[in-house]
């Protein structure tokens, strides 16, 4: 997997087209989901955009790095996914770990959170976060908040 972060004005076209379709064709599309995907979010000036490049060139990952304060109290990961033809082969591990180390890197010493979807629960616990809410409703779709603490 080749890796890039990058601020919502260093995307170029082609990138921000694929990033929000792969997006859309995920959370929109697959999970029969209809909600407003776009939010002001993606151009905050301290949000960070991950993409992941399969050998061919192809984006199959994606993730968005948020500053504290733009989504909860502590900096967030949120919008990962995964194209359907890259599942199972270790690409959402690694883009988790990615994001996970960008993070740290981009705010230190600060806490990072996510809103997931439930049953991804055990695969964020591998990587170091603990539940801390109850189950809720987003969108039809049952999530909970996790935390990794650093």
């Amino acid at each position: 997997m080749q890796w890039s972060v990058l601020a919502f004005n260093e995307l170029s076209v082609d990138e921000l087209y694929e990033s929000l379709k792969l997006r859309v064709d995920i959370f929109v599309v697959e999970q029969n989901c209809p909600y407003p995907e776009l939010d002001e979010k993606d151009r905050h000036i301290e949000t960070r955009h991950l993409l992941g490049r399969n050998d061919g060139g192809e984006l199959v990952a994606y993730a968005r790095l948020l500053a504290p304060g733009v989504s909860y109290a502590d900096a967030s990961i949120g919008r990962v996914v995964v194209a359907e033809q890259a599942r199972g082969g270790g690409v959402a591990h690694s883009l988790m770990s990615e994001a996970i180390r960008l993070t740290k890197k981009l705010w230190p010493g600060q806490n990072i959170q996510l809103g997931g979807q439930e049953y991804l629960k055990a695969f964020y616990q591998k990587l170091g976060f603990e539940p801390v809410s109850e189950v809720y409703l987003e969108d039809g779709i049952p999530h909970l908040d996790m935390l990794y603490r650093s």
